[in-house]
């Protein structure tokens, strides 16, 4: 709910949002939160995914009031159930716990994921040592490197790049997780060929369109804007990576929010102009809540941000498309 305004905000014409477009839901993470609507909805409650579906609390907080119950590893999900993976991937003996615990699985990795794991398979094969680029730690990053754990070595940000050891420098290559700021991924890529001049690049490039065209409307608009407000969760890597960039390409001011009511009320001091956007698993209705809480401030005059369109969709899981093929047969199988 949105807080009322205080009793000194007088609108003002000077006051305006430049609003960012792209923003929000990148459609492997509609594809990700349908995923779970939809299995609930052939299954019923409950239907366990395994870490957070996205990396939004409001989310995963709605998700499991409809009866979806998120876990941490394979082995908590009961035998015989059926489990979710997450829009960020996961390594190949996740699929062979689940297979040992004998539960139906549905993997919602997102396409753009599934395509890094490919290339890191190929990679390997080929008996390269590969150069994740990444955060140590981050979902997306342990299950890639889980395709070829033999072969990986993670870098995270160009300072990773003095300290990576390879077997044959002339048989190197390079991929990234795909959530990461466009920029620092290229300064490290710099500073790892600095290294090993014959790096190899990977066939197509790793960074999420969603996550690059995000990057490119908030450096548009940040130079024009005294504060950035991103709307995100601070375990979502993209959504940082936003407050990052605003900072960087001229925002005075920037901050991450899960809710309107996050927003302190003094980072308007002085403040005329104020960008809003948010990260790629970000519901609509939470950017307009803090539109009205801006509104609601004096900040009623609008522009949209727009230097690229979207228009990318990603089909449901084959496992539930299967299903809707074949209906009557919901039953575990």
């Amino acid at each position: 709910m949105t807080p009322p305004p205080p009793e000194n905000a007088e609108p003002s014409a000077e006051r305006r949002v430049l609003l960012a477009q792209p923003r929000g839901y990148c459609a492997g993470v509609d594809r990700a939160v349908k995923t779970v609507e939809v299995a609930l909805d052939r299954f019923g409650a409950p239907v366990y995914v395994r870490k957070q579906i996205v990396h939004n609390v409001h989310v995963v907080k709605t998700l499991e009031e409809r009866g979806a119950v998120f876990v941490e590893e394979t082995e908590e999900v009961p035998p015989g159930a059926v489990v979710v993976f997450s829009a960020h991937g996961v390594a190949p003996v996740v699929h062979e716990e689940a297979q040992a615990l004998d539960l139906r699985t549905i993997d919602a990795t997102c396409p753009l994921v599934t395509k890094v794991h490919r290339e890191a398979v190929n990679f390997a094969k080929a008996d390269y040592d590969i150069l994740l680029i990444g955060h140590e730690g981050h979902e997306e990053v342990i299950g890639t490197a889980g395709e070829a754990p033999d072969h990986v070595h993670l870098v995270d940000g160009p300072q990773g790049a003095a300290d990576v050891q390879v077997r044959d420098p002339e048989r190197v290559a390079w991929l990234s997780q795909t959530t990461l700021s466009v920029d620092e991924t290229m300064a490290t890529v710099e500073a790892l060929r600095a290294r090993f001049p014959r790096l190899v690049d990977p066939p197509s490039d790793d960074i999420c369109y969603a996550t690059q065209n995000r990057q490119v409307a908030v450096k548009e608009m940040a130079a024009q804007s005294q504060l950035v407000i991103v709307v995100g969760s601070a375990n979502s890597s993209n959504s940082v990576r936003l407050v990052e960039v605003a900072l960087e390409y001229g925002a005075a001011d920037a901050h991450l929010v899960d809710y309107a009511r996050d927003i302190d009320e003094s980072w308007l001091a002085g403040v005329t102009t104020v960008g809003v956007t948010s990260g790629a698993s970000v519901p609509e209705e939470l950017v307009q809540d803090v539109l009205a809480w801006l509104a609601a401030r004096g900040y009623r005059d609008m522009e949209v941000i727009e230097p690229v369109t979207e228009s990318m969709r990603f089909a449901l899981p084959r496992e539930l498309r299967q299903l809707s093929l074949a209906p009557g047969k919901e039953g575990k199988g």
